[in-house]
Order: structure tokens, then C-alpha cells, then sequence
């Protein structure tokens, strides 16, 4: 894992932003992986304004959402669909071709994450998956467990997540999670965890010693992957 502490969170979301311009160079139909949340917005609207300067850049570029808040309509303005829409596909007009997104929402979650399986084998695999980091060591929503889902699942979420600042937006609780699994994110090219804010101060420490792998700290399989680049503001870093 790349470790880089920033001073700021503008610095945070400029470099990770940065990265992402190097990737879509080198390969103009990237497949990114789109986390939502307060972290990655700087990073998001920072892609927006280089599309007003050259919106062909991104003409390729397809996006993956990462996980979604289950059992509520997709319309609802706490989903991560709602996020989406607003900070990336919408400014980087991603048309629906270019675009695979679970439905918030289904008859049947099971059978929306073996769709969702189905869809990343055809198009994948990730070229570079954005991800943060839950106040109890979860990434996207792969929770701290006895063991950990490979693939795209329906998760059961922690008390801690239910606290999220995006179920508060969606006005209900949702009923689970649906999430792509840690062999799925692991399977990624290239990862950025974005990781700000003094609430993440204590889980980072805990990242950053690196003292192993386990399924009670899912982050901690981001220490196996062989291209992961860590970006840390400030007030996240240990003290």
C-alpha cells in the first residue's frame, strides 16, 4: 500500500484526482468504481470542472456503483444512486450504456447481485476502484464479520453505518446493504482509499500500523492487493 498524508482535504481530493486523469490517458473506457460519502465529493467535483474544460476525456469513461442502501426507492435523495447522479453522472453526462448501477430496491436482492455479477464479468474487471473507510474499519459495505463475501452480496449492516450521514438524507433506516464483496474490489487494478476527517483519526492509526489481515477489519485486505494508493488528510492521519 502507497501511503501519501496530505495537509488538506483540497490537496486530498487534487491528487486523487490527478491519478484518475493519468488513468483515463492511458485507457479512455476506464471502468471506475464509484464510492459514495462525504470523502470522494472533492475528488468528484474536481473531475466535473475538467470536464467543462474538456469533456472528451471522459467520452469512454464507465462507472460501476460500488454498493447501495437496500429497501428504499431509488429516487430517495439518501441513496447512493441520488449521490451519483448528482456528483458524477450527471456532470460527466455518463449515459446509461456506460453505467452499471444496482437497483436500490429490488423483488429479489439475491438475484440482483448475482445481475450485478453477471454485468462485472462482462465488463470488468475495475480498472481503478475509489473506496473510503467506515468509522469500524468496513470498505464499501463489507462489514467487520467471522468472514468475509467475495462477490457482489446482500450484507447486513453494522450500527455504526445505520448512522451514516446518507441514511439520515434518506429519512428511513434501509434494510440491508447491497455491496460488492472484498474478492471483487481485490480484483481491481488499481484502488484509491480516501480516507479525511478527525472521526477517521482512530481507524486510520489502526490501518497504517499494518499489523495484519483479518476479517474483523476489512480494510485490512486492502494490504494485500498489490496497487492500492492511500491518500490521508491530516486531520485522519495518526497523531
Amino acid at each position: 500500500m502507497e501511503i501519501t498524508i496530505l495537509d488538506t482535504y483540497e490537496d486530498l481530493s487534487r491528487h486523487a484526482a490527478e491519478v484518475l486523469f493519468r488513468q483515463l490517458e492511458a485507457k479512455k473506457d476506464m471502468l471506475l468504481c464509484a464510492a459514495t460519502g462525504n470523502t470522494p465529493t472533492g475528488t468528484y467535483e474536481l473531475l466535473a470542472e475538467e470536464y467543462a474544460r474538456r469533456p472528451q476525456r471522459f467520452a469512454d469513461l464507465r462507472v460501476l456503483k460500488l454498493d447501495e442502501w437496500g429497501g428504499i426507492p431509488l429516487d430517495n435523495p439518501g441513496t447512493c444512486e441520488s449521490y451519483l447522479r448528482s456528483h458524477v453522472l450527471t456532470p460527466l453526462k455518463i449515459d446509461p450504456t456506460r453505467y452499471i448501477s444496482f437497483e436500490s430496491d429490488p423483488a429479489d436482492p439475491e438475484e440482483e447481485c448475482r445481475r450485478m455479477r453477471a454485468r462485472l464479468a462482462d465488463a470488468g474487471p475495475v480498472d481503478c476502484c475509489i473506496l473510503g473507510i467506515g468509522v469500524n474499519g468496513h470498505i464499501a459495505l463489507n462489514e467487520p464479520a467471522d468472514w468475509l463475501q467475495p462477490r457482489f452480496h446482500v450484507a447486513q449492516l453494522a450500527p455504526t453505518t445505520l448512522n451514516h450521514t446518507m441514511v439520515t438524507a434518506a429519512g428511513k433506516s434501509p434494510a440491508y446493504g447491497l455491496t460488492m464483496g472484498v474478492g471483487d474490489i481485490l480484483q481491481s487494478k488499481m484502488i484509491i482509499l480516501l480516507i479525511s476527517g478527525p472521526s477517521k483519526r482512530e481507524i486510520t492509526t489502526r490501518l497504517l500500523s499494518q499489523k495484519g489481515v483479518t476479517p474483523g477489519f476489512p480494510a485490512s485486505f486492502l494490504l494485500l492487493h498489490p496497487n492500492t494508493i492511500c491518500l490521508v488528510d491530516r486531520q485522519a492521519a495518526p497523531a
